[in-house]
């Protein structure tokens, strides 16, 4: 099971939302950088990096800070967040980031998708965020009105390396995540998924780990409230 502490950026700060709302969230001391270092201190190998920043312009605002975390602690990074060209992801991939993670413009145009995944082969990961079944877009600002399971029934064969799926009800909530919802997607998913959203305690993590096709977990909040200590949350990583 592979763990993946999560960096939320926005504003050259660590930030956490509840529920992908931009207007309730939490920023804390650590920069972006430190919270990386603190992570690689403690023995962790992945890291999962959002840029709220590009989520909301769909620009790589944050990529210089990607490049210093990649360059600095050699982790395993996965970054998304507004990542909309060929070009954006070509930056990305030269930053030396493992995978680039696609997410609302992948559910708006599926041919983005498949010609990212030719040209980078083995780098794409597909982030589907869903509420109630549907998946959400732009910053999880509008819903797409697709149906999770259909898009990815689409979407399956294109060669997307790894599946990040999220709950939004359940993100930065703390109230374990929809294991029942993930494991219907795992089901269907010709990759290794990621579950995300709403991970509260180390039983979150032992669940997943007895899960099919399950490649790994998302942790973010409750490390920084202190819900999960980072030496008890390492052990869990392999």
């Amino acid at each position: 099971m592979k763990i993946f502490p999560a960096i939320d950026i926005k504003d050259k700060k660590c930030v956490r939302l509840v529920k992908g709302d931009f207007d309730n969230k939490t920023e804390y001391e650590m920069s972006p950088i430190e919270q990386a270092e603190k992570y690689k201190v403690h023995g962790f190998k992945n890291l999962h990096i959002v840029d709220l920043d590009g989520a909301l312009t769909g620009q790589t605002v944050n990529l210089n800070i990607v490049k210093d975390i990649v360059g600095k602690f050699n982790l395993n990074v996965e970054v998304g967040g507004g990542i909309r060209s060929i070009d954006s992801i070509k930056e990305y991939i030269d930053a030396g980031v493992e995978k680039v993670i696609l997410g609302s413009a992948a559910i708006k145009d599926k041919n983005f998708l498949k010609e990212a995944c030719k040209k980078f082969s083995n780098k794409i990961a597909l982030g589907l965020d869903a509420k109630d079944g549907y998946l959400s877009v732009t910053g999880w600002k509008e819903n797409s009105n697709q149906l999770t399971l259909d898009y990815l029934k689409e979407v399956n064969d294109y060669g997307v390396s790894r599946l990040i799926y999220t709950d939004i009800s359940r993100d930065g909530m703390k109230q374990s995540p929809n294991f029942d919802e993930t494991m219907k997607v795992a089901d269907i998913s010709n990759c290794p998924v990621i579950i995300s959203g709403g991970v509260s305690s180390i039983n979150d993590i032992k669940k997943a780990k007895n899960l099919k096709n399950v490649e790994g977990i998302i942790v973010g909040k409750a490390i920084y409230d202190g819900d999960i200590k980072l030496e008890v949350l390492v052990k869990e990583d392999a």
